[in-house]
């Protein structure tokens, strides 16, 4: 423990990973959504809502839901996705992504990633043409944009379509993140959003399907109202999920879809200093940046995280030690994503593995990256890291 954590004085506010940025626009927006009479689900803050998002992502349609795996769960439905079938996906992710798979009754193939934390394409390759050699009923690839940045559609979607493959797009951490001149969400037969409270934007819960494609967008609406015929009485027909996102909720998405930009501006200025601050820490960089080459003109990510890599050969010490530390000063941080291979209820999964994830895991680190953090919070955190690594030069040069 620090010595200065024995002290009588107050404990100082947690400064949390990536809470929500939230003010008067939303608090008006949500006013509005209330005195309009539209409190119950559906209505017209979700049928703008839906507009105001495809647009945004180069979209023919937007189905605002509940969350990000309710998208990811009617999105493989939507594209065929049944029991018995084989999606390949990404080991490194959050478990939403795997989870949603599993719902349908299909089988996860668990794919590694490259340096960059997005799934390796070479990998990818081997995990199809191994699958296939096995006479598995491959159904889908559903990679993922990891920490904000768009995965490499350029190299996948060319395999899937040689492959006879739809795309289905975990764009979950990427909205409002940009390549190849085109925004997250538009890659694939269909992409999934989350505007959950740790997101750039949210919801508070929420998330969206968007597809191009008018037949899928109605299926998704359909299966998502509980897949409720067009008729006075209650039919059903099939089974049908409660995924519907409320008015009130996409009231306040759309005031935090106008902000979107400034959000992922303050998220940058951020990601900047902690750039700067690292840059004379040998053994340090930055996910995705280990090139130098930071910012690309075809790939501008929306820095939801800034996340770190430690080399502790060159360090002399880990990314363990230093969340520990950030801890004991009521600043969280994290580890990277543990990957699916590595989880207990998915160990039974296939996975094509070349180390990269768990390499990952071990050695990387996610600062705290929200938007709404002011410069007194921002400068509790780089003093907190230099105080770390003073400390540490201090222990192993006396």
């Amino acid at each position: 423990m620090r010595p200065e954590a024995m002290s009588c004085a107050p404990a100082l506010n947690r400064i949390h990973l990536s809470p929500p940025d939230v003010g008067a626009d939303e608090e008006i927006a949500v006013l509005r959504a209330l005195r309009s009479g539209w409190v119950a689900p559906l209505g017209p803050e979700v049928d703008a809502f839906e507009r105001e998002l495809a647009a945004a992502t180069d979209r023919q349609h937007a189905v605002a839901l509940a969350s990000g795996t309710a998208a990811l769960h009617l999105g493989l439905l939507a594209l065929g996705v049944g029991p018995g079938d084989v999606v390949l996906t990404s080991t490194m992710t959050f478990a939403a992504t795997v989870n949603a798979i599993l719902y349908t009754g299909a089988r996860p193939v668990l794919v590694d990633c490259d340096e960059s934390g997005a799934i390796s394409v070479d990998l990818l390759v081997k995990a199809y043409e191994d699958r296939r050699a096995q006479s598995a009923s491959i159904k889908a690839i559903l990679p993922v944009d990891l920490f904000g940045k768009v995965a490499d559609y350029r190299s996948i979607t060319p395999l899937a379509e040689r492959w006879d493959l739809p795309v289905l797009s975990d764009a979950a951490e990427s909205v409002g993140a940009q390549r190849y001149g085109r925004p997250a969400g538009s890659f694939g037969h269909a992409a999934a959003l989350s505007f959950n409270g740790n997101k750039v934007m949210t919801t508070s819960g929420g998330g969206a399907l968007l597809t191009d494609d008018a037949a899928r967008a109605d299926y998704v609406r359909y299966l998502a109202s509980q897949a409720r015929q067009q008729v006075r009485h209650y039919e059903h027909t099939e089974v049908g999920f409660n995924y519907r996102l409320s008015n009130l909720l996409a009231a306040l998405g759309r005031a935090q879809l106008a902000r979107l930009p400034e959000m992922i501006q303050r998220r940058r200025a951020l990601r900047l200093a902690y750039r700067d601050f690292f840059a004379e820490v040998p053994g340090v960089h930055l996910l995705g940046e280990a090139d130098g080459q930071p910012e690309q003109e075809d790939h501008r990510e929306n820095f939801w995280l800034t996340c770190v890599v430690v080399d502790p050969a060159q360090t002399g010490w880990t990314s363990s030690e230093l969340v520990a530390w950030l801890e004991d000063a009521n600043i969280e941080a994290r580890p990277l994503w543990k990957p699916m291979h590595t989880q207990p209820v998915f160990a039974g999964a296939p996975a094509y593995l070349n180390g990269t994830s768990e390499f990952l895991y071990h050695n990387g680190l996610s600062l705290p990256s929200g938007s709404g953090l002011d410069e007194g919070g921002r400068g509790r955190v780089l003093s907190a890291l230099s105080e770390f690594l003073e400390l540490q030069r201090r222990r192993h040069h006396g």
